[in-house]
């Protein structure tokens, strides 16, 4: 099988994946943390994917909690990835 068509099946498997992290995504106004992607099973590199597409963005935030400030990823979907999902 040749690289491009190995891609091109490797994306329509990770379809219903792609359409349920846009639908989490929608459906949190300030985004979500790149930890709760993960917790909710989605991989790191299908959340580079929807971002390489132009379907999510993200923004580095630092938090404090109690004593220690943490650096947490915020996954957000875009306007092309809502007319993507179909909600725009």
């Amino acid at each position: 099988m040749r690289r491009r068509e190995f891609l091109r099946d490797e994306r329509s498997r990770r379809q219903p994946d792609r359409q349920r992290a846009l639908a989490l995504l929608a459906s949190c106004p300030d985004g979500c943390p790149e930890a709760l992607m993960v917790a909710h099973g989605f991989s790191i590199e299908l959340m580079v994917e929807l971002v390489g597409e132009g379907l999510a963005s993200t923004t580095e935030e630092r938090v404090r909690a109690g004593r220690q400030t943490l650096e947490v990823t915020r996954v957000r979907i875009t306007d092309a990835g809502r007319r993507a999902l179909g909600t725009a």
